[in-house]
């Protein structure tokens, strides 16, 4: 009878000694250490570079963060002022123009309602797309049309504004969106206007971010073992339920690496939003149909206008936004990684109905 019969607990393996490294091996050669020390440059360049920006944005933007304080970040007015007036409003020693207000609580609504409803509307249909695109397509196929999902993804944000703005929204809002602000639901019931707002660009984020994820997703799909498969299939298991119980717990924590690069991707779309969105600041949108702006689609937006501020205060409110734009986008994706680091620590489930 083994040990494990008896209830104990097997030895423990012996640790492995640790690697040395690469500058202290004595049997590596010169090459060997250029090449090592090399790829520890390349390694620290991205870190570096993240690192200049997050500096360079933090200067630009510490006047303003100084002259809003908190407000910046509750209120609902974002104004230069009075650009043509001479006077000046003096806080803590910053100076703006006259009546500047800096607040963007409706700019980070938008940018979350809209990039989060995208992101429900496209994971699904790239991960299933993913799993029928390799297990039920048959293989001959299946080359020619990841090739064509790996060619949507190249397509540039400008092209899909356009297409948004001009063929998809208009053609939206003379069929369904009619027939869904019909049915008097609360968020659903206001005028839709032609096409433009909410519920249009958050789908033309949905288009551009489905790519992204199908890759990822399809890739992982391709990794799950054939031998589970079939191991399911001879429990009895229908396709269906092989997909549930084994195919979507091995590929999950990939698909939440994936899904948050996309909602990455749609936090930060710039072009495509800001010529769907509708542009309409200092509001929030009342209506999924209603028009809206995002932090990125802001800052592209009115730009202009801030570098005709001669105090500057403009520029500097703007590059506060990015500054937050960029802490959301660094915490979303360390957020992703605790997610995806938990979800792998789960078991694979095993039998019909688990």
């Amino acid at each position: 009878m083994s040990v494990l019969a008896h209830g104990t607990r097997p030895a423990r393996l012996r640790a492995l000694p640790a690697r040395p490294r690469l500058g202290r091996n004595p049997e590596l050669t010169r090459t060997d250490r250029l090449v090592g020390s090399v790829l520890a440059v390349a390694g620290a360049v991205p870190a570096l570079a993240l690192g200049f920006i997050a500096y360079e944005m933090l200067r630009e933007a510490y006047p303003a963060i100084v002259f809003n304080g908190g407000h910046f970040f509750t209120g609902r007015v974002f104004s230069y002022g009075n650009l043509y007036s001479s006077g000046v409003e003096v806080r803590d020693g910053y100076r703006a123009a006259q009546g500047a207000h800096f607040a963007i609580l409706p700019m980070i609504f938008g940018t979350f309602a809209s990039s989060l409803i995208a992101l429900v509307l496209a994971v699904p249909v790239a991960v299933g797309g993913a799993i029928l695109l390799v297990e039920k397509i048959p293989s001959r196929l299946q080359g020619p049309l990841g090739t064509l999902l790996e060619l949507l993804a190249a397509i540039p944000s400008v092209v899909f504004g356009l297409w948004g703005v001009y063929t998809f929204g208009p053609l939206l809002s003379r069929t369904v969106f009619k027939w869904i602000a019909a049915l008097r639901i609360p968020w659903l019931d206001s005028h839709v206007g032609h096409g433009e707002g909410l519920l249009t660009a958050s789908l033309v984020l949905a288009v551009m971010i489905v790519p992204i994820v199908a890759s990822i997703a399809r890739e992982l799909v391709r990794a799950v073992p054939a031998i589970s498969k079939e191991g399911a299939a001879g429990l009895g298991l229908t396709a269906a339920e092989t997909v549930r119980v084994v195919t979507l717990p091995f590929v999950r924590t990939g698909v939440v690496a994936a899904a948050i690069l996309g909602w990455g991707r749609a936090l930060g779309e710039t072009i495509a939003v800001l010529l769907i969105s509708g542009a309409t600041l200092n509001s929030y949108p009342h209506s999924i149909f209603d028009t809206f702006t995002t932090m990125a689609a802001t800052i592209a937006a009115i730009l202009d206008g801030a570098l005709t501020d001669a105090t500057r205060m403009g520029v500097h409110a703007l590059a506060e936004t990015g500054l937050v734009l960029l802490a959301i986008s660094i915490l979303t994706n360390f957020a992703g990684r605790m997610v995806a680091r938990r979800l792998s620590d789960a078991a694979l489930p095993v039998g019909r109905g688990v």
